[in-house]
Protein backbone atom coordinates (compact mmCIF):
# COMPACT_ATOMS: atom_id res chain seq x y z
CA UNK A 1 0.00 0.00 0.00
CA UNK A 2 0.98 3.30 -0.85
CA UNK A 3 0.39 6.98 0.20
CA UNK A 4 0.11 9.80 -2.35
CA UNK A 5 0.10 13.07 -1.09
CA UNK A 6 0.43 16.78 -3.12
CA UNK A 7 3.93 18.06 -2.48
CA UNK A 8 2.05 21.41 -0.81
CA UNK A 9 0.72 19.02 2.21
CA UNK A 10 3.26 16.50 2.54
CA UNK A 11 5.58 19.90 2.98
CA UNK A 12 3.27 21.36 5.55
CA UNK A 13 3.43 17.99 7.59
CA UNK A 14 6.78 17.69 7.68
CA UNK A 15 7.23 21.65 8.97
CA UNK A 16 4.85 20.62 11.71
CA UNK A 17 6.95 17.60 12.88
CA UNK A 18 10.32 19.62 12.69
CA UNK A 19 8.41 22.42 14.19
CA UNK A 20 7.59 20.41 17.53
CA UNK A 21 11.18 19.08 17.17
CA UNK A 22 12.43 22.71 18.37
CA UNK A 23 13.05 24.25 15.24
CA UNK A 24 11.67 27.95 14.17
CA UNK A 25 9.00 27.82 11.86
CA UNK A 26 11.36 29.56 9.62
CA UNK A 27 13.98 26.87 9.35
CA UNK A 28 11.35 24.32 9.51
CA UNK A 29 9.91 25.36 6.11
CA UNK A 30 13.64 25.04 4.19
CA UNK A 31 14.25 21.61 5.68
CA UNK A 32 10.93 20.69 4.98
CA UNK A 33 10.85 22.33 1.15
CA UNK A 34 14.56 20.52 0.73
CA UNK A 35 13.25 16.77 1.86
CA UNK A 36 10.06 17.09 0.05
CA UNK A 37 12.14 18.61 -3.48
CA UNK A 38 14.42 15.46 -3.26
CA UNK A 39 11.28 13.00 -3.38
CA UNK A 40 10.21 15.56 -6.05
CA UNK A 41 13.39 14.74 -8.08
CA UNK A 42 13.26 11.20 -7.70
CA UNK A 43 15.91 10.79 -4.56
CA UNK A 44 13.09 9.44 -1.90
CA UNK A 45 15.77 8.38 -0.30
CA UNK A 46 16.92 11.52 0.24
CA UNK A 47 13.49 12.95 0.92
CA UNK A 48 10.79 12.69 3.71
CA UNK A 49 11.92 9.34 5.05
CA UNK A 50 14.75 11.02 6.52
CA UNK A 51 12.62 12.49 8.75
CA UNK A 52 12.31 10.09 11.65
CA UNK A 53 16.04 9.96 11.89
CA UNK A 54 16.40 13.48 12.09
CA UNK A 55 13.77 13.52 14.74
CA UNK A 56 15.89 10.97 16.66
CA UNK A 57 19.01 12.65 15.91
CA UNK A 58 17.98 16.29 17.63
CA UNK A 59 16.66 13.91 20.96
CA UNK A 60 19.75 12.47 21.31
CA UNK A 61 21.65 15.92 21.08
CA UNK A 62 23.51 15.21 17.81
CA UNK A 63 21.83 17.91 15.66
CA UNK A 64 21.15 21.52 16.92
CA UNK A 65 17.98 23.07 15.78
CA UNK A 66 18.17 27.19 14.77
CA UNK A 67 22.00 26.80 14.45
CA UNK A 68 23.82 28.58 11.76
CA UNK A 69 26.89 28.62 9.81
CA UNK A 70 30.07 30.32 12.11
CA UNK A 71 32.62 31.30 9.75
CA UNK A 72 36.20 30.35 10.75
CA UNK A 73 38.59 32.10 8.21
CA UNK A 74 37.66 34.23 5.10
CA UNK A 75 40.67 35.30 2.87
CA UNK A 76 37.88 36.84 0.07
CA UNK A 77 38.70 33.61 -2.18
CA UNK A 78 39.26 31.18 0.96
CA UNK A 79 36.57 30.15 3.28
CA UNK A 80 36.75 27.79 6.45
CA UNK A 81 33.12 26.81 7.88
CA UNK A 82 31.88 25.29 10.40
CA UNK A 83 27.99 24.05 10.49
CA UNK A 84 28.16 23.38 14.26
CA UNK A 85 25.80 20.29 13.99
CA UNK A 86 22.79 22.66 12.23
CA UNK A 87 20.48 20.96 9.82
CA UNK A 88 22.71 20.70 6.90
CA UNK A 89 19.53 22.05 4.27
CA UNK A 90 20.26 25.15 6.64
CA UNK A 91 23.68 25.46 7.07
CA UNK A 92 24.27 24.24 3.41
CA UNK A 93 22.50 27.00 1.79
CA UNK A 94 23.70 29.63 3.95
CA UNK A 95 27.47 28.62 3.22
CA UNK A 96 27.10 28.34 -0.38
CA UNK A 97 25.28 31.98 -0.42
CA UNK A 98 28.83 32.81 1.49
CA UNK A 99 30.80 30.98 -1.05
CA UNK A 100 28.82 32.40 -4.52
CA UNK A 101 29.28 36.14 -3.14
CA UNK A 102 33.17 35.10 -2.92
CA UNK A 103 32.77 33.88 -6.21
CA UNK A 104 31.46 36.28 -8.12
CA UNK A 105 33.65 39.19 -5.71
CA UNK A 106 37.00 37.18 -6.89
CA UNK A 107 36.13 34.62 -9.80
CA UNK A 108 36.58 31.78 -7.88
CA UNK A 109 36.06 30.29 -4.32
CA UNK A 110 37.17 27.48 -2.42
CA UNK A 111 35.03 26.37 0.45
CA UNK A 112 35.34 23.61 3.31
CA UNK A 113 31.85 23.56 4.92
CA UNK A 114 32.53 20.98 8.51
CA UNK A 115 30.48 19.32 10.99
CA UNK A 116 27.33 20.09 8.85
CA UNK A 117 24.41 17.54 9.73
CA UNK A 118 23.28 15.60 7.21
CA UNK A 119 23.32 17.99 3.73
CA UNK A 120 20.19 15.85 2.23
CA UNK A 121 20.61 16.02 -1.86
CA UNK A 122 23.77 17.47 -2.75
CA UNK A 123 22.48 18.58 -6.27
CA UNK A 124 20.61 21.06 -4.80
CA UNK A 125 23.81 23.33 -3.83
CA UNK A 126 24.93 22.70 -7.49
CA UNK A 127 21.67 23.77 -8.05
CA UNK A 128 21.75 26.93 -6.49
CA UNK A 129 25.36 28.13 -8.24
CA UNK A 130 24.36 26.84 -12.31
CA UNK A 131 21.23 29.37 -11.52
CA UNK A 132 23.92 31.87 -10.72
CA UNK A 133 26.20 30.94 -13.72
CA UNK A 134 28.81 29.37 -11.71
CA UNK A 135 30.44 25.87 -11.96
CA UNK A 136 30.06 23.72 -8.87
CA UNK A 137 32.53 21.24 -7.58
CA UNK A 138 31.29 19.15 -4.46
CA UNK A 139 33.29 16.85 -2.40
CA UNK A 140 31.49 15.29 0.85
CA UNK A 141 32.14 12.55 3.41
CA UNK A 142 30.15 11.16 5.64
CA UNK A 143 30.09 10.53 9.46
CA UNK A 144 27.59 8.12 10.33
CA UNK A 145 27.24 4.20 10.34
CA UNK A 146 30.00 2.80 8.14
CA UNK A 147 27.95 1.24 5.54
CA UNK A 148 30.56 0.86 2.20
CA UNK A 149 33.13 -2.19 1.65
CA UNK A 150 36.28 -0.95 0.42
CA UNK A 151 37.15 -2.43 -2.95
CA UNK A 152 38.43 -6.03 -1.47
CA UNK A 153 36.71 -5.76 1.92
CA UNK A 154 34.49 -7.60 3.52
CA UNK A 155 32.62 -5.07 5.89
CA UNK A 156 31.90 -1.47 5.78
CA UNK A 157 34.47 1.21 6.40
CA UNK A 158 33.07 4.68 5.15
CA UNK A 159 30.03 5.94 4.16
CA UNK A 160 28.33 6.88 1.05
CA UNK A 161 30.64 9.79 0.26
CA UNK A 162 29.03 11.78 -2.47
CA UNK A 163 30.48 13.59 -5.53
CA UNK A 164 28.83 16.94 -7.61
CA UNK A 165 29.85 18.90 -10.29
CA UNK A 166 27.12 21.23 -11.70
CA UNK A 167 28.28 23.14 -14.85
CA UNK A 168 25.50 25.64 -15.96
CA UNK A 169 24.69 25.84 -20.20
CA UNK A 170 23.74 28.75 -21.91
CA UNK A 171 19.95 28.95 -22.43
CA UNK A 172 19.72 25.33 -21.49
CA UNK A 173 18.83 23.34 -18.36
CA UNK A 174 22.21 22.92 -16.81
CA UNK A 175 24.44 19.82 -16.77
CA UNK A 176 24.08 18.31 -12.44
CA UNK A 177 26.15 15.45 -11.84
CA UNK A 178 25.34 14.35 -8.56
CA UNK A 179 26.33 10.70 -7.37
CA UNK A 180 26.86 8.25 -4.28
CA UNK A 181 30.50 6.99 -5.11
CA UNK A 182 28.52 3.80 -3.69
CA UNK A 183 26.82 1.71 -5.95
CA UNK A 184 23.54 3.06 -4.44
CA UNK A 185 22.90 5.17 -2.10
CA UNK A 186 22.21 3.96 1.25
CA UNK A 187 18.57 5.63 1.64
CA UNK A 188 17.35 3.56 -1.35
CA UNK A 189 18.13 0.61 0.42
CA UNK A 190 15.96 1.60 3.60
CA UNK A 191 13.37 2.35 0.55
CA UNK A 192 13.77 -0.73 -0.99
CA UNK A 193 13.22 -2.84 2.65
CA UNK A 194 10.45 -0.63 3.66
CA UNK A 195 8.59 -1.70 0.32
CA UNK A 196 10.19 -5.40 0.80
CA UNK A 197 11.75 -5.60 -2.53
CA UNK A 198 15.23 -7.19 -3.34
CA UNK A 199 17.75 -5.01 -5.15
CA UNK A 200 19.99 -6.20 -8.00
CA UNK A 201 22.74 -8.56 -7.72
CA UNK A 202 26.26 -6.93 -7.02
CA UNK A 203 25.12 -4.61 -4.86
CA UNK A 204 25.61 -6.00 -1.34
CA UNK A 205 27.29 -8.17 0.35
CA UNK A 206 25.38 -9.28 3.97
CA UNK A 207 27.63 -9.67 7.08
CA UNK A 208 29.68 -12.65 6.21
CA UNK A 209 31.27 -10.86 3.30
CA UNK A 210 29.04 -13.00 0.97
CA UNK A 211 26.65 -11.21 -1.80
CA UNK A 212 23.26 -10.56 -1.73
CA UNK A 213 20.05 -9.09 -2.97
CA UNK A 214 18.38 -8.56 0.63
CA UNK A 215 18.37 -4.95 1.21
CA UNK A 216 17.95 -5.67 4.81
CA UNK A 217 21.32 -6.13 5.72
CA UNK A 218 22.19 -2.72 5.37
CA UNK A 219 19.19 -1.36 7.53
CA UNK A 220 18.61 -3.63 10.35
CA UNK A 221 20.87 -5.32 12.53
CA UNK A 222 21.69 -8.84 11.28
CA UNK A 223 21.38 -12.35 13.35
CA UNK A 224 24.87 -11.86 14.58
CA UNK A 225 24.51 -7.97 15.48
CA UNK A 226 26.10 -7.02 12.78
CA UNK A 227 25.48 -5.13 9.51
CA UNK A 228 26.43 -6.03 5.71
CA UNK A 229 27.76 -3.72 3.09
CA UNK A 230 27.23 -1.80 -0.02
CA UNK A 231 29.74 -1.88 -2.72
CA UNK A 232 31.29 1.01 -4.54
CA UNK A 233 30.97 1.87 -8.09
CA UNK A 234 33.01 0.84 -10.67
CA UNK A 235 35.12 -1.38 -8.28
CA UNK A 236 38.15 0.15 -7.70
CA UNK A 237 37.46 3.43 -9.67
CA UNK A 238 34.46 4.45 -7.19
CA UNK A 239 36.67 3.29 -4.48
CA UNK A 240 39.13 5.59 -4.86
CA UNK A 241 36.84 8.81 -5.95
CA UNK A 242 35.18 7.97 -2.16
CA UNK A 243 38.41 8.04 -0.63
CA UNK A 244 39.16 11.30 -2.46
CA UNK A 245 36.21 12.34 -0.60
CA UNK A 246 36.60 10.96 2.60
CA UNK A 247 40.17 12.51 2.58
CA UNK A 248 38.89 16.11 1.02
CA UNK A 249 35.45 16.30 2.38
CA UNK A 250 36.56 15.11 5.87
CA UNK A 251 40.35 15.41 6.41
CA UNK A 252 40.81 19.00 4.73
CA UNK A 253 37.98 20.54 5.72
CA UNK A 254 38.72 19.49 9.67
CA UNK A 255 35.16 17.70 9.90
CA UNK A 256 37.08 14.49 10.48
CA UNK A 257 37.09 10.87 8.94
CA UNK A 258 35.98 7.46 9.61
CA UNK A 259 37.80 5.97 11.59
CA UNK A 260 36.31 3.95 14.55
CA UNK A 261 33.54 1.23 15.57
CA UNK A 262 30.34 1.53 14.73
CA UNK A 263 27.86 2.19 17.77
CA UNK A 264 24.19 1.85 16.01
CA UNK A 265 22.94 4.09 18.81
CA UNK A 266 23.74 6.96 17.13
CA UNK A 267 21.40 8.23 14.75
CA UNK A 268 23.19 12.15 13.94
CA UNK A 269 24.74 11.87 10.27
CA UNK A 270 27.64 14.31 9.59
CA UNK A 271 28.98 15.78 6.54
CA UNK A 272 31.78 17.57 5.26
CA UNK A 273 31.87 19.25 2.37
CA UNK A 274 35.06 21.09 0.13
CA UNK A 275 33.17 23.03 -2.47
CA UNK A 276 34.60 24.52 -5.35
CA UNK A 277 32.89 27.62 -7.34
CA UNK A 278 34.41 28.60 -10.72
CA UNK A 279 32.68 32.03 -12.29
CA UNK A 280 33.15 31.41 -15.99
CA UNK A 281 32.50 35.22 -16.78
CA UNK A 282 35.87 36.12 -15.17
CA UNK A 283 37.53 33.01 -16.53
CA UNK A 284 38.37 34.98 -19.74
CA UNK A 285 36.89 31.71 -21.94
CA UNK A 286 32.78 32.60 -21.35
CA UNK A 287 32.29 32.95 -25.49
CA UNK A 288 33.95 29.56 -26.02
CA UNK A 289 32.60 27.96 -22.68
CA UNK A 290 29.28 28.41 -23.26
CA UNK A 291 29.96 27.57 -27.09
CA UNK A 292 31.55 24.45 -27.04
CA UNK A 293 29.65 22.97 -24.14
CA UNK A 294 26.38 23.21 -25.99
CA UNK A 295 28.06 21.79 -29.49
CA UNK A 296 29.35 18.96 -27.18
CA UNK A 297 25.80 18.09 -25.48
CA UNK A 298 24.00 18.52 -29.08
CA UNK A 299 26.51 16.02 -30.43
CA UNK A 300 25.66 13.95 -27.58
CA UNK A 301 21.67 14.29 -28.64
CA UNK A 302 22.22 13.88 -31.96
CA UNK A 303 23.70 10.27 -31.97
CA UNK A 304 21.62 7.23 -32.31
CA UNK A 305 19.43 5.99 -29.20
CA UNK A 306 19.91 2.20 -28.03
CA UNK A 307 17.26 -0.13 -27.62
CA UNK A 308 15.08 0.20 -24.60
CA UNK A 309 16.33 4.14 -24.10
CA UNK A 310 13.75 6.85 -25.11
CA UNK A 311 16.61 9.51 -25.96
CA UNK A 312 20.60 10.72 -24.48
CA UNK A 313 19.93 12.22 -21.51
CA UNK A 314 22.09 14.50 -19.75
CA UNK A 315 22.76 14.32 -15.64
CA UNK A 316 19.83 16.35 -14.52
CA UNK A 317 17.33 15.53 -16.88
CA UNK A 318 16.00 12.78 -15.14
CA UNK A 319 15.75 14.76 -11.75
CA UNK A 320 13.51 17.44 -14.07
CA UNK A 321 11.51 14.78 -15.57
CA UNK A 322 10.53 13.27 -12.09
CA UNK A 323 9.32 16.66 -11.18
CA UNK A 324 7.36 18.09 -13.85
CA UNK A 325 5.55 14.45 -12.88
CA UNK A 326 5.41 13.82 -9.07
CA UNK A 327 4.92 17.56 -8.55
CA UNK A 328 1.40 16.96 -11.10
CA UNK A 329 0.30 13.47 -9.88
CA UNK A 330 1.83 13.70 -5.80
CA UNK A 331 4.62 12.13 -4.25
CA UNK A 332 4.01 8.09 -3.28
CA UNK A 333 4.86 7.33 0.17
CA UNK A 334 5.32 3.18 1.10
CA UNK A 335 3.22 2.54 4.50
CA UNK A 336 6.47 1.50 6.46
CA UNK A 337 7.88 4.62 5.47
CA UNK A 338 4.48 6.99 6.27
CA UNK A 339 4.34 4.52 9.59
CA UNK A 340 7.78 5.82 10.75
CA UNK A 341 6.71 9.07 9.99
CA UNK A 342 3.77 8.68 12.35
CA UNK A 343 5.74 7.39 15.27
CA UNK A 344 8.64 10.02 14.60
CA UNK A 345 5.78 12.62 14.86
CA UNK A 346 3.95 11.00 17.84
CA UNK A 347 7.87 11.18 19.82
CA UNK A 348 7.25 14.68 20.07
CA UNK A 349 3.55 15.43 19.89
CA UNK A 350 2.34 16.11 16.54
CA UNK A 351 -0.37 13.53 15.66
CA UNK A 352 -0.55 13.08 11.18
CA UNK A 353 -3.28 10.68 9.98
CA UNK A 354 -1.99 7.17 9.56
Amino acid sequence: MQKTLPAQALQAQVATVLIATGSTAEEAATVAANLVLANLSGHDSHGIGMLPRYVDAVLEGGLHPNTGVKVVLDTGSLLTLDGQRGYGQVVGQQAMALGMERAKTHGSCIMTLANAHHLGRIGHFAEMAVAQGLVSLHFVNVLSRPVVAPFGGADGRYGTNPCCIGIPLQGRDPFVLDFATSRVAQGKMRVAHNEGRRVEPGTLIDEHGRPTTDPGVVVVPQSNGLFGALLAFGEHKGYGMAVACELLGGALTGSGTWHKPTDPAVRAVINGMLTILIDPARLGTQATFEQEALAFVDWLQAGPVAPGFDAVQIAGDPERAYRAQRQDQGIAVDAQTWQEIVAAGRKVGVSLPD
